[in-house]
């Protein structure tokens, strides 16, 4: 290793100075500068030592007097333009993410392998958030967390093994605003599951790159409360009512709610016009989300049965769904068998009641 904890550097790019206060792997340092800390691979970075000495003369003249070196904070801050300012939050204000940051060791034929990945989660939002974590992996509870995140900052979890992967971790977050707004829900909750391909393609791609970390986005906006309609109050319940108890009329629920489909298209064009622009594991993923999201407004609304197109390509959208089946209540049976429309690309799911 080049570097040890402590070393001063120079950010070759910047060249800014700066210390190393965490090592990574062989290839990869923490740098703090000035106090913002920061990844770098080493062989961007250099000891000060030749900086210092081609800046400086070794005679330098007497009467030559060197004004005092300012460094940018020291600088004093000038004030946006109209406008400038805007534009500036709605280039950051893009989402909460889960980020991952790859750390390496060599193994024994001195190749780069994954060793685990540390979780930060990003705010770019201009809200602040509490928030509560958890990660499952094969549906046993490992690890869970709640801690606020403030807004345009960062938050580090945990890190986790990378063969970790391997057991189909599922990363659930619950989130709540800071600031209470009645015009906002209560709490928002969302999930991300990983699998052990997709993130190594991710690795591979960040290498080529040469970026430290990749991003997968939680939301993009805080939802809306939705609207409360008044229920006429049964004269036994008054009492409930006034205490504070909301009463909702059940039999009316299932108007609020999206209209079911008996057959459902999980072709990707057919999901969004921008399928071009996203990668594998961002087709599947949105693939598994409009199937859950069709799979529970069919049972909501007491469907007998549900057509679920896949295709036929590979399978793995076809074995995803068929996994995610035999974990669900209510499923009576499922099978893919030819069909004279779709082929062998479409199972049909019976329910019971």
């Amino acid at each position: 290793m080049k570097f040890q904890v402590g070393d001063k550097v120079v950010v070759q790019h910047s060249n800014d100075e700066g210390e190393v206060i965490e090592i990574i792997n062989d290839k990869m340092v923490l740098v703090d500068v000035r106090g913002v800390k920061f990844p770098a691979y080493t062989d961007q970075l250099d000891f000060p030592y030749f900086k210092r000495f081609t800046e400086k003369k070794l005679f330098p003249d007497a009467k030559e007097k060197k004004p005092p070196k300012k460094y940018v904070d020291q600088l004093p801050k000038e004030r946006p333009a109209a406008g400038q300012k805007k534009e500036r939050i709605a280039r950051l204000d893009n989402g909460v993410w889960l980020t991952f940051l790859p750390v390496f060791e060599n193994d024994e034929f001195g190749d780069d392998v994954v060793d685990s990945l540390k979780i930060h989660l990003v705010n770019n939002m201009e809200a602040g958030y509490q928030f509560s974590y958890h990660l499952n992996c094969h549906g046993a509870n490992e690890f869970d967390l709640e801690a606020q995140v403030f807004p345009f900052q960062d938050f580090y979890l945990h890190d986790i093994q990378f063969e970790k992967l391997n057991d189909n971790p599922v990363f659930e977050c619950d989130f709540s605003l800071l600031t209470p707004d009645n015009s906002k829900a209560d709490h928002y909750e969302t999930n991300l599951k990983l699998r052990a391909k997709q993130v190594f393609g991710k690795i591979e791609e960040i290498k080529k790159k040469g970026e430290a970390t990749f991003s997968f986005k939680l939301f993009d906006t805080y939802p809306q409360k939705p609207p409360e309609e008044a229920v006429e109050t049964p004269h036994f319940l008054a009492g409930l009512a006034n205490s504070g108890f909301r009463i909702y009329e059940a039999s009316k629920a299932r108007q609020h709610l999206d209209p079911a489909q008996s057959e459902v298209d999980l072709h990707i064009e057919k999901l969004t016009e921008k399928w071009n622009a996203l990668d594998n594991f961002e087709i599947l993923m949105l693939q598994l989300q409009t199937f859950e999201k069709y799979f529970d407004l069919a049972r909501a609304h007491h469907l007998p049965s549900l057509i679920v197109i896949h295709g036929v390509g590979s399978g793995k959208l076809r074995d995803e769904i068929h996994e995610i089946l035999k974990m669900k209540k209510g499923v009576k049976s499922f099978v893919n068998r030819y069909h004279p429309r779709y082929g062998y690309g479409a199972t049909e799911i019976f329910f019971q009641y």
